[in-house]
């Protein structure tokens, strides 16, 4: 554990300062090779690196160039199923396996179409549950919010590898993230949900891990459970219900409060229900803090990836929580 809390302050470290601020070019980053540059921290390689991860099965997260603990947990787990060094470090053999499992370009063009720019789109997402209660559907607060969560990128890096360009105007074509949109057709037979790592991994019938995802898992006020439980139903756009009885903090309603489905719903774009009263696990409103905070109790996942998982399970499936 202390190797890899290492491993994740010093890549972290790297990428401090004014450099993270700089102008990116697509052939930069398609271009970017460790074998060839003496920096292997370099945004375009870390970007041209997040989106192989992604598109292999091994989530780091939001795609922002970034060597934080996601993306590190994220090479653990690709260098584990591949029988590299589990260093957590991007070295020659991690960076030569990567490039096998896919040619295509790390980014792409998109052109925006009218459902990206139409909405309808919330100006502005409360903070407080009482506030959200209010409306009538969490959407997403404009197109740019839309278009990079459907590339899994942070908005920082949408909008510097497109300066100067309309986000929200039908028709303009746009730099993005080259990720697959089509979950994989497999059948995951096994979840677990490793709250110390702070990731979630899927497993087929035979055994073999077919996903890997960060999250979020529980906190002090409700800590996620530990056992095995099963899948009871998956409820895609679900609307969200607060129980008083959680006490969550901040949250003054004496009332159960009833949340619209959207995006930008507490639990995102969708809902695996468990076996277990209230447990769950599912999507989120900010992806960027995934990993990093807890939830409250549940496993709480990028919505991409809690589509993705979603697509690969069924009632039934087992999920298991390990210490």
């Amino acid at each position: 554990m202390m190797s890899r809390l290492v491993a994740i302050c010093m890549l972290a470290a790297t990428l401090a300062g004014p450099a993270l601020a700089r102008d990116l070019t697509v052939a930069e980053v398609n271009g970017a090779d460790i074998t060839k540059s003496k920096d292997k921290s370099s945004r375009p390689v870390l970007i041209r690196a997040q989106v192989l991860l992604d598109r292999a099965g091994f989530s780091p997260g939001v795609i922002d160039g970034r060597a934080g603990g996601n993306f590190v947990n994220a090479l653990h787990a690709f260098q584990q199923q591949n029988g590299l060094k589990d260093s957590g470090e991007l070295d020659p053999p991690t960076w030569s396996k990567l490039l096998e499992t896919s040619a295509e370009p790390a980014l792409g063009d998109y052109v925006i179409s009218d459902d990206d720019a139409k909405g309808p789109f919330v100006k502005e997402i409360p903070d407080s549950l009482e506030k959200k209660a209010e409306l009538k559907r969490l959407a997403y607060t404009g197109p740019e919010e839309l278009l990079a969560e459907k590339f899994h990128m942070d908005e920082d890096l949408l909008e510097q590898l497109n300066p100067g360009k309309a986000l929200d105007r039908t028709g303009t074509s746009i730099v993005v993230a080259n990720v697959k949109q089509a979950p994989p057709k497999i059948q995951v037979q096994r979840v677990v949900v490793e709250k110390n790592e702070r990731s979630v991994r899927a497993f087929d019938r035979d055994g073999k891990l077919v996903g890997f995802y960060p999250a979020s898992i529980g906190s002090e006020e409700k800590p996620a459970p530990t056992g095995t439980f099963k899948i009871t139903r998956v409820v895609r756009d679900p609307v969200y219900i607060y129980n008083p009885k959680f006490q969550f903090r901040g949250v003054r309603a004496h009332q159960k409060l009833k949340i619209a489905p959207g995006p930008n719903n507490p639990v995102g774009s969708v809902w695996m229900n468990l076996n277990e009263r209230s447990y769950g696990l599912h999507g989120t409103a900010e992806p960027a803090k995934v990993g990093k905070t807890y939830s409250h109790g549940c496993v709480r996942m990028t919505n991409w990836d809690a589509k993705k998982l979603a697509a690969m399970v069924k009632k039934g499936t087992k999920v298991e929580f390990v210490d």
